[in-house]
């Protein structure tokens, strides 16, 4: 008897909810805060600490849900819900450097654990690799090449200064893939948070999601994950079956 195929269920539903025959993966395009950096405890302290001496009330744990929007959407929405409007150029501006302030002032961030090893699989298997990040803060971007040497080209980093509409909206990931030179049924997503996850679903890619933090796997599922890891971890455990069953499983026509 043949065993069954890694992952071919994940796999079949995928390509059956986006009317593909089959998948070649040839780029990743990855997620920065929370996937690659155990950094979103930090960004939740700098935001709320803002945001309470803004007049805004809010509490910690939301943030974690606006991760993968840009700055300037994130103040957007809680200037709607607080005071009717949406922030001016200037208050978003001086609010956002505030902010990155606030993040500074914290304890360095560490590289999330197992992150080193799922992006050397992918260099291993010669899948190029895409920095996507709603972040626009130069301190964690510019650790990428001295934490991951030989993972990320400069000319291969999408932030929320390269596009119009942040996470939830696909069009973070439609860039990375021009940039990549590839198709939908040729990327992978890398994602930890509800929106970035919809954001790579939206897209057409095939989108990973793993719990590095609070929000509960449901979430990442509803959010249109094709599959979700436990922890990163485990994603780079099984990535290299991942990927050949990627390979493998095709779709009946």
């Amino acid at each position: 008897m043949i065993p069954p195929v890694p992952f071919s269920n994940e796999i079949l539903r995928f390509l059956d909810r986006h009317h593909f025959e089959r998948l070649t993966p040839r780029a990743a395009l990855i997620d920065m805060d929370g996937t690659l950096y155990d950094s979103m405890p930090n960004h939740t302290k700098a935001w709320y600490r803002l945001m309470t001496e803004a007049g805004v009330a809010c509490t910690p744990e939301e943030f974690y849900l606006y991760e993968g929007r840009t700055g300037a959407s994130t103040i957007n929405a809680l200037f709607q819900r607080a005071f009717g409007r949406e922030a001016t150029d200037e208050e978003k501006e001086s609010l956002y450097r505030l902010k990155t302030e606030y993040f500074r002032e914290l304890p360095p961030v560490k590289p999330m654990p197992g992150a080193a090893d799922m992006l050397n699989t992918l260099k291993e298997t010669g899948i190029q690799r895409v920095l996507v990040t709603g972040s626009g803060q130069r301190s964690l971007i510019d650790r990428i090449t001295a934490d991951f040497p030989g993972i990320f080209n400069e000319d291969k980093i999408i932030t929320s200064r390269d596009v119009t509409h942040g996470k939830p909206h696909p069009e973070p990931f439609i860039k990375a893939m021009q940039l990549a030179h590839v198709r939908p049924s040729q990327a992978i997503v890398i994602e930890n948070a509800p929106l970035g996850v919809e954001a790579g679903d939206r897209s057409g890619a095939f989108t990973i999601g793993v719990t590095t933090g609070p929000i509960p796997r449901e979430a990442l599922e509803e959010a249109g994950a094709a599959i979700v890891f436990s922890s990163m971890p485990e994603l780079a455990r099984l990535l290299p079956s991942l990927l050949l069953s990627m390979l493998t499983v095709t779709k009946e026509v």
